[in-house]
């Protein structure tokens, strides 16, 4: 089973064995997880912090925080990079890491505009790329049923919907830490990328219902 991921998906089988390994790792190491954590203040103060827009992504708060997304990436990052391998070929793969980790960096811009003068303020994890992930594997699949906190039956195109309102409204009411911004432009990333990839999947995406 190992070896059918690796060979047949394998950007989603290194990023998904990174991001675990480096988050357990973090968890036991304050000094690296303060290190890999997206400051904007400090992103914006001293550039050679750069990198940690993209370290960000691949740790994690705590061991929820971790399975959560890693539940979400097992279930649609490895189907939608099967998906763009059937559709463009091997290059497919090369799209699938495109789109990952562009998503990364387009669903922090806002965060880093916004947050740049809080010195408070830090992000971590992989939920804008997971979020860019799960809504490009909509376009093509949008009557998937999803099962929402495991439980609740809906079809992927009524998630999608409810997802970006609740990601909207929370992003300005919300005082929870947890930055929906990120999972919004995350989506919204994934879409437009996937659209630039893929120009008939909007005519596709309509055709299904």
């Amino acid at each position: 089973m190992i070896q059918f991921y690796i060979t047949h998906m394998p950007v989603a089988s290194v990023i998904f064995a990174f991001t675990i390994a480096t988050s357990l790792y973090v968890f036991s190491n304050p000094h690296m997880y303060g290190k890999l954590m997206l400051s904007p203040y400090q992103l914006h103060r001293d550039r050679s912090n750069w990198y940690t827009i993209f370290s960000s992504g691949i740790i994690h708060a705590d061991w929820g925080h971790l399975l959560f997304n890693m539940i979400t990436f097992y279930y649609f990052a490895f189907p939608l990079e099967h998906m763009f391998v059937l559709q463009s070929g091997p290059i497919g793969h090369v799209y699938f890491a495109g789109l990952y980790l562009l998503s990364l960096v387009l669903s922090d811009i806002p965060t880093i505009v916004q947050q740049k003068n809080n010195p408070g303020y830090a992000s971590l994890g992989a939920s804008g790329a997971i979020s860019a992930a799960l809504f490009s594997y909509i376009l093509f699949q949008p009557k998937t049923m999803l099962g929402i906190f495991m439980i609740i039956p809906m079809p992927a195109y009524i998630f999608a919907v409810l997802y970006l309102a609740y990601c909207i409204w929370a992003s300005k009411n919300a005082n929870d830490r947890i930055n929906h911004d990120a999972h919004l432009f995350g989506a919204l990333s994934g879409v437009l990328i996937t659209m630039l990839l893929y120009p008939w999947i909007i005519q596709h995406f309509i055709g299904q219902f």
